[in-house]
């Protein structure tokens, strides 16, 4: 094989994992549903309007090992009627910041019928006892503020912190 074989061997197989890393990239950003949570929850941005809904919060949830999910604020009522709606999640979920706001960061939808899925995601099965006091339930967090390293749908975002809470 010549030289100039080799070398155009190469600049092909480059310029082909530079499109699938592209590919991937462009995958990993542009995810469906979380545009289509941004483009109906965003009136969440504004906490008052989350409270005005019904929604009540329960104390900023950090991981073992890491990361958090921040502050839920929780809607009893959609969390009863295990009905799942992307304009209606069970919990809009809030990053405590320093200066004593709360951002908004990503919604979860909860139900205890299942398995459960919301437009082809597999929502995660969460068994009885945990740290809710819920019965069993199926859950599927959007993280469609706050970019999650470990995934759109991953419980925990390494990149959230309940650190501000500390001097509240």
């Amino acid at each position: 094989m010549s030289i100039q074989t080799l070398a155009r061997c190469a600049i092909g197989a480059s310029a082909s994992i530079i499109l699938l890393m592209a590919g991937a990239a462009t995958a990993e950003t542009v995810n469906p549903l979380a545009e289509k949570v941004r483009a109906l929850d965003s009136r969440f941005e504004d906490i008052a309007v989350a409270k005005a809904e019904g929604y009540a919060p329960i104390p900023c949830a950090s991981g073992l090992t890491g990361g958090a999910m921040g502050i839920h604020y929780v809607n009893a009522a959609y969390l009863k009627d295990d009905a799942v709606d992307v304009a209606k999640p069970e919990a809009v979920m809030y990053e405590p910041m320093a200066d004593g706001t709360l951002k908004l960061i990503a919604v979860e939808y909860i139900t205890s019928k299942g398995p459960a899925s919301l437009e082809g995601h597999l929502f995660n099965f969460n068994t009885a006892p945990n740290r809710y006091g819920l019965g069993p339930f199926y859950e599927l967090h959007v993280w469609a503020w706050k970019q999650n390293p470990t995934g759109a749908f991953a419980d925990m975002n390494p990149n959230v912190s309940c650190d501000a809470m500390k001097g509240m």
